[in-house]
């Protein structure tokens, strides 16, 4: 009689119960919603994002409404205790690590996005010294500016990562975009650079227009099972060239063969948001029971045997995951 698949695996050197993880989204800003989500069978969990823009306008509304109370003192009440306050900067954030930290068992992951150097690191030590497991860097950043060198971009990047690295001592993930002319060459430098794994990819949400305002409005898009495509093409070649990296699959993966296929090219674990908002918590039960249905049918004893096995390293033809389809496709 066959035992049961062992699903566990390893993540940024944390020992995980599963290859899914739920990333930052609306499932993920509270502390019931997580407990829902760990319930469900995520193996970790990513919190949303602590953005420096968002950190410094709270913090000075803050200040400008208590400047105003000094201003009318002699009309006002006795001063509001400081336990009446609003939370913010990065009060809500670090809060929220402590409380998931002290209401779950499964890794806590962080995740920052700032602006300015100092800034990375400072709040980077934050949410490490708040508990959590790992952080994840979200590089978000727009080349806009005509007189910046990608080279010189990049280099900016590489600096962050080195210093969040060097400023903390728990494991450190880099979420990055598609957008660089040679993906392998800066994802080997961020590595080099003290990065223990790399998420694949971020994706840039874009603007939309409104013809009814004229304005230009954010608008979200929520992720298919064809945008996978890019992250498979490109966790295949990454584990060829790092194999002792942290690799993660995001945008795009909404049921278990998407995360099949992720472990197969590569990834040590599958993220996913989209299929949580759509379906709830229970699309992470799905993934799982699909996965271990999928291993047992075709005889894998566990997800670490089937880990990297359609790598370019492993595959007859590497070029499949370069130019070989393009032209299949196009000429057939």
């Amino acid at each position: 009689m066959r035992t049961e698949p062992d699903l566990t695996t390893s993540y940024l050197g944390l020992p995980l119960r599963g290859p899914v993880i739920a990333s930052a989204g609306p499932w993920t800003r509270t502390v019931d919603k997580l407990a829902k989500l760990q319930d469900a069978g995520a193996a970790a969990v990513v919190l949303p994002s602590l953005f420096e823009e968002d950190v410094i306008a709270e913090e000075l509304e803050l200040a400008d409404m208590m400047d105003t109370g000094e201003e009318f003192a002699e009309f006002a009440s006795p001063p509001a205790p400081l336990s009446t306050l609003p939370e913010v900067g990065t009060t809500p954030h670090l809060r929220l690590v402590e409380e998931a930290k002290a209401a779950l068992e499964i890794p806590v992951i962080a995740s920052l996005n700032a602006t300015h150097h100092g800034s990375w690191e400072r709040y980077a030590r934050q949410l490490a010294e708040a508990g959590a497991d790992a952080l994840e860097l979200n590089l978000y950043t727009v080349g806009a500016d005509p007189a910046l060198p990608a080279a010189e971009l990049e280099s900016r990047q590489i600096d962050i990562i080195s210093s969040v690295a060097n400023s903390i001592d728990v494991p450190l993930a880099v979420k990055v975009s598609a957008y660089y002319t040679s993906f392998s060459h800066f994802a080997a430098a961020a590595v080099a650079s003290g990065a223990d794994g790399l998420v694949v990819f971020n994706r840039f949400y874009a603007p939309d227009i409104s013809l009814e305002t004229l304005k230009v409005e954010p608008r979200l898009s929520l992720s298919r099972s064809d945008d996978l495509r890019l992250s498979l093409r490109w966790l295949a070649i990454l584990r060829a060239q790092l194999a002792d990296t942290g690799l993660a699959a995001t945008g795009g993966v909404h049921g278990w063969g998407d995360v099949v296929k992720a472990l197969l090219v590569g990834a040590d674990v599958a993220c996913t948001t989209g299929a949580v908002i759509k379906d709830g918590p229970q699309a992470i039960t799905a993934m799982i029971k699909g996965v271990r249905g999928w291993l047992d049918e075709h005889e894998y004893e566990s997800v670490e045997q089937l880990r990297g096995s359609m790598s370019a390293a492993s595959v007859p033809d590497p070029s499949a995951y370069e130019r070989g389809q393009y032209r299949t496709i196009v000429t057939s």
